[in-house]
């Protein structure tokens, strides 16, 4: 297991390159083993820099991978159409399944964990995957249609994205933006992942990293999305990390919705954990409760 993850590339069959980082996992005999470990897949706008509290906490148990999704990080972002669709990004997650060792193993499975859009992700690739899946990890996300969710159709949740320009002013005060969501949960990771979601400007602004094109596509794809049905195709577990819920209690509803579904279908209920009164990003307020989570869901 290394302090810091190491970076690779993945070239898809359509030419597309996928950025992964590693961050390695349990040696024995001085040796680090491959084979069955942990895949985690970041929300829209961020990177894989989002899961470092997380992944250096499970690659003491397994063998953990942290991708960027493509138009996000260091992957790329085509620009035509169809290239941000689910079974686009599914295959992206199954390239750097295989391309990262995790399924060397003859008979070794995947857990695949996922934030927000990425949990949306992570069930359309857990489907793809099959048998080398072994469990999908809702974190926040992934199992309420988005219209339903926001109260906003895609129009209007495209429209407000853009940060206040006193935000993105400078990276200085992007930073402290970002650091006044929980100063007490601000440290080197989570400078390191917000800096990673902008580019600084030769005038001193900052603009978002993630590429226009594909944050729209990605949002449209996300509201295109029946997670409910898909939810109710993945004949895996499934767990899901919840993090506050609304006052009137109906993301937890939602959830109940989809569980219920998946029995109806055959398949087993969800497992879901509140977090209570936590924000959405859960990587960063409760590292050490989801990696215990995601890595119970390893066989």
């Amino acid at each position: 297991m290394s302090d810091q993850p190491a970076g690779y590339v993945v070239t898809v069959d359509r030419g597309d390159r996928i950025h992964f980082q590693d961050w390695g996992g349990p040696t024995e005999g001085g040796v680090e083993g491959r084979g069955s470990g942990v895949l985690l897949i970041h929300g829209l706008s961020g990177t894989s820099w989002n899961w470092a509290p997380v992944a250096r906490r499970l690659a003491t148990a397994a063998p953990t991978v942290a991708m960027d999704l493509r138009g996000h990080g260091l992957s790329d972002a085509p620009t035509e159409d169809g290239a941000y669709d689910f079974a686009t990004l599914a295959g992206d997650v199954e390239a750097v399944a295989e391309g990262s060792g995790l399924l060397d193993t003859p008979g070794s499975a995947v857990v695949l964990a996922g934030h927000g859009f990425g949990a949306m992700v992570a069930v359309v690739a857990a489907e793809r995957l099959g048998r080398r899946c072994a469990a999908v990890v809702l974190v926040d996300g992934g199992w309420e249609p988005m219209e339903a969710a926001t109260g906003l159709d895609v129009e209007e949740f495209l429209r407000g994205l853009d940060e206040p320009p006193e935000v993105m002013a400078s990276l200085r005060a992007f930073l402290a933006d970002r650091r006044a969501f929980d100063p007490t949960t601000w440290d080197d990771d989570q400078e390191r992942a917000a800096r990673a979601t902008v580019v600084e400007t030769h005038a001193g602004r900052v603009v978002p990293a993630t590429r226009p094109h594909a944050l729209e596509a990605c949002v449209r794809t996300m509201f295109a999305a029946d997670p409910v049905g898909a939810l109710a195709s993945v004949d895996v577990p499934v767990v899901a990390l919840l993090a506050a819920d609304d006052e009137e209690g109906s993301r937890a509803r939602a959830l109940a919705v989809a569980s219920d579904a998946r029995e109806a279908a055959g398949r087993s209920p969800i497992r879901s954990v509140s977090f209570g009164a936590v924000g959405h990003n859960l990587m960063r307020y409760r590292p050490a409760e989801v990696a215990e989570r995601i890595q119970s869901a390893i066989p």
